[in-house]
């Protein structure tokens, strides 16, 4: 039986076990099916008291309005802490500065700061908006200056960015978004446990203190979520891969051997010495419900539900 021990140098100083801190991510529904969906899930989980949960914003900016509802709604009717996010693409600073005043507005006091993928998609050339933020420092160091009291969460890449030269250049990146505000970083996905640690420990070389956040995706559909991560720089290992073969069109056992592989991956790292993980839901909650209570996350009945 796996043990879930968490060594002390994950605890507090008094060596007790420490509740691992967990977050999750939601997309913004399309549909009227999607937004029910989303709701359900955000039921499911809100008992769990995550640290916070954050809603994305689609390429150019296409989510805008709907992002801004979800995380309204969020803020109305939860006891959850949403967090917005937010990229460089398609708009002027003036756009982006009245976005961040619209969140500030409502009681949003987190925003996970991107640069955003190329209007174009996943490997075609970016460019910058003529008047916009032309990086995801600028970026956050406009909603800092804006808002000094908005926490910034921003992205780091264990496998560095597809588009950086190299390591030292993709965490020069890094450094400069924490130089300008960020106090937390969130990992692209990743299924290679040594690929983490080893982004840490060239992170922490370069001085850099912040948490690094992993994050971790169960593949509900592996066929469908692998092209959509290794489109975004993220390496499926063959052993990864293998313990899907022959589940295409067999969604139950698909999503039993899905949700093993990823509570394998967050008690590998617990044991040494994570204690704080994003999910990306995929706006689903069963898998990372379960992955959760591996974890030793139990629900809190006194939760304010939706």
């Amino acid at each position: 039986m796996t043990d879930l021990t968490i060594p002390a140098r994950a605890n507090g100083q008094d060596g007790h076990l420490k509740r691992p801190a967990i977050s999750f991510e939601f997309f913004p529904p399309k549909t009227e099916d999607m937004e029910r969906n989303l709701w359900e899930t955000i039921n499911r989980l809100a008992p769990l008291d995550p640290k916070f949960v954050s809603v994305t914003y689609g390429a150019g900016g296409s989510t805008r309005e709907r992002t801004h509802s979800t995380i309204a709604r969020i803020l109305k009717e939860t006891a959850l802490l949403p967090a917005a996010h937010l990229t460089c693409v398609g708009a002027s600073r003036g756009e982006i500065d009245e976005i961040v005043d619209r969140y500030h507005e409502v009681g949003v006091r987190h925003i996970v700061a991107l640069r955003g993928d190329p209007a174009g998609g996943i490997g075609t050339p970016y460019s910058s908006h003529p008047d916009g933020y032309q990086s995801s420092a600028d970026l956050v160091a406009g909603i800092k200056k804006r808002h000094g009291d908005v926490e910034v969460s921003v992205s780091a890449y264990p496998e560095k960015h597809p588009e950086a030269r190299d390591f030292d250049a993709d965490i020069d990146t890094l450094q400069a978004k924490v130089d300008a505000g960020a106090t937390r970083a969130i990992t692209q996905v990743f299924f290679d446990n040594d690929l983490y640690f080893r982004y840490l420990d060239r992170v922490r070389a370069r001085g850099i203190e912040i948490p690094i956040v992993p994050g971790i995706m169960p593949m509900h559909n592996f066929k469908q979520a692998r092209n959509f991560v290794t489109r975004a720089g993220t390496t499926v290992p063959d052993w990864f891969a293998a313990k899907f073969e022959g589940l295409d069109d067999d969604v139950e056992t698909r999503k039993l051997v899905a949700a093993t592989v990823a509570a394998g991956q967050v008690q590998k790292l617990a044991k040494n010495g994570v204690d704080t993980f994003h999910f990306y839901t995929m706006n689903r909650a069963d898998l990372v419900f379960a992955i959760s209570h591996l974890l030793g996350i139990r629900a809190k009945s006194a939760q304010k539900a939706a």
